[in-house]
């Protein structure tokens, strides 16, 4: 029989100490719902009374399979743990757990607290027994525990025992500073189960300033910790917390860890893995990163033709895992190195089968060539490349033709005195034979105003006749420039990703000594994708994530 191994989410909590992240009530009550589709055990909401955010999320009482918990700290001297305060308002959020976070190293205690080492282990004690004793379930996060058992080992576990004793179900040993090494991790968690703390009731909770923070984890795993913390996408203050969208997959697939541990994860639940991570990013208004493990668009990119060759061969010569068991999907890219091996297989990807030989294979690969010394780059710009082969097929539908566009923007001081921009396009174009004249300001929900790109885009895409609709859910996530040569012949080349509402991400690409004519090639290619993939007045494709 599997062994039960538990996962615990702080993207809520610890995750919003990440520098520049702020969840709202309604971005905290999304998150926790979709971790718990993904099968999570625990999902710490925030500190409640901390801020009204995160008392607010506790009001809201998300429904969910996973155990909702409240995070706090131990009581503090001088008053019992009844009576004090901040513990009471932790205790008020009505969960079913609570975490508490208590000093386990002893210059911590000394020189933050200033109170006596014995008083701190009965604060703990008295803590965790408050919390048992109101029939909830309690853990103690012990801060900065891995470099207190190296200062202190014996006080470091008094803490420990202290809140077993008063019935806490978890103990979490925490590497706070994030810079105890995976060896050191498995070490140590090894002497406390050899101390007479059971495994089954330790937690490891790491933090990523060596990169190391997913290896520490699962070094503590190996030794005997039965409870995983960490955040989506590796959110955390500092360098961040262990991955949990690394974490998940590596326990879920990878042996020795599939076989011996239970994680509460389906496959099927795996899936929706590289959704949930980009969701994420989305809420946070964040690039998601293309390197990341698993669910990165570049996590299953083979550029060398070489190692495409060897993918349409057989995909587990270059891939370790089947990029669909986490939901994300194997890109070709195309650049000048690109071969026909390379040209294919991408080309069957977006759906269009080339025979080997075709002598449309060369045509479209000198076209990549001599439009990359251009200053075009098809290796990031799949959408882009897509539409190239398309026309040299003659498999390009005729949409519409953009006519011509202006697009202004203006420095004035509105009615209150105050400078502000205003940024407006006018598009023209021939939708069905038909002349249409779209105009379009730029501003966000705030009033403030959002660029010239912006504008383009919304007065493009306001009256394009019976190919609005299929639009209407699209919207840019990022806008990439480069000057590709510099001086008086500067060339700009700008790349737009694109999102709809299902999770589809694409890129394109424009070239121009002129920032927003490059802005706007890229803005028209992202259309037309959407619109080959995506509407029901053009032949349906299937829709490729790149």
């Amino acid at each position: 029989m599997a062994e039960r191994l538990y996962l615990y989410d702080t993207t809520l909590r610890d995750g919003q100490q990440t520098q520049g992240v702020q969840f709202s009530t309604k971005d905290k009550v999304q998150i926790a719902q979709a971790l718990d589709t993904l099968g999570i055990d625990y999902i710490e909401g925030g500190w409640p009374g901390a801020n009204p955010t995160d008392s607010a999320f506790f009001d809201a009482s998300p429904q969910t399979r996973a155990q909702i918990t409240a995070f706090g700290m131990t009581k503090r001297s001088g008053r019992s743990a009844e009576n004090d305060d901040v513990l009471a308002a932790v205790m008020n959020a009505g969960t079913g757990s609570v975490c508490l976070v208590g000093k386990a190293h002893v210059f911590h205690v000394d020189e933050a607290l200033g109170i006596p080492r014995d008083e701190n282990v009965e604060n703990i004690r008295a803590s965790m027994a408050h919390i048992t004793g109101s029939g909830r379930e309690a853990l103690f996060d012990a801060e900065h525990f891995f470099d207190g058992y190296l200062a202190d080992p014996d006080y470091a576990l008094s803490t420990l025992k202290a809140s077993l004793d008063a019935g806490a179900r978890w103990v979490v040993l925490c590497d706070t500073n994030g810079g105890t090494v995976p060896d050191e991790i498995r070490r140590i968690v090894g002497e406390v189960i050899a101390a007479g703390v059971p495994g089954e009731k330790l937690a490891i909770h790491t933090h990523n300033d060596t990169e190391m923070a997913v290896a520490g984890s699962l070094a503590a795993v190996e030794a005997g910790a039965r409870q995983i913390q960490g955040t989506l996408n590796g959110l955390g203050e500092r360098c961040g917390n262990a991955n949990l969208t690394s974490l998940i997959p590596t326990l879920l697939l990878k042996e020795p860890y599939a076989s011996a541990f239970d994680i509460g994860v389906s496959v099927e639940a795996l899936k929706g893995l590289t959704r949930v991570s980009r969701m994420l990013d989305d809420i946070l208004n964040r690039v998601p990163m293309r390197q990341a493990p698993y669910v990165g668009a570049s996590a299953f990119a083979h550029k060398a033709g070489l190692h495409a060759s060897a993918i349409l061969k057989n995909p587990a010569t270059y891939e370790h895992v089947d990029p669909g068991v986490v939901g994300n999907a194997r890109i070709i890219p195309m650049s000048n190195q690109a071969g026909q091996s390379n040209l294919r297989r991408r080309l069957s990807d977006a759906g269009i089968e080339v025979a080997p030989g075709d002598p449309a294979l060369t045509r479209i690969l000198d076209r990549v060539k001599e439009r990359e010394t251009e200053g075009y780059s098809y290796d990031t710009a799949q959408a882009s490349f897509e539409l190239l082969a398309r026309d040299e097929l003659g498999q390009m539908p005729k949409l519409f033709h953009v006519d011509r566009y202006r697009v202004t923007v203006e420095r004035r001081q509105n009615a209150r005195g105050q400078q502000i921009t205003v940024s407006e396009a006018v598009v023209v174009v021939t939708v069905d034979g038909e002349k249409k004249l779209s105009v379009s300001e730029s501003y966000d929900e705030t009033g403030c105003d959002r660029g010239p790109v912006n504008a383009l885009s919304h007065a493009l895409a306001k009256d394009l006749g019976r190919y609005s609709a299929p639009l209407e859910d699209m919207h840019l996530v990022d806008f990439k420039v480069r000057i590709t040569q510099g001086g008086t012949e500067a060339v700009t080349r700008v790349i737009i990703d694109s999102e709809d509402g299902e999770g589809h991400r694409w890129s394109t690409v424009g070239v121009s000594p002129n920032i927003v004519d490059a802005s706007f090639e890229a803005l028209l290619d992202a259309i037309r994708w959407k619109l080959i993939h995506d509407s029901s007045n053009v032949t349906p494709l299937r829709a490729v994530e790149t």
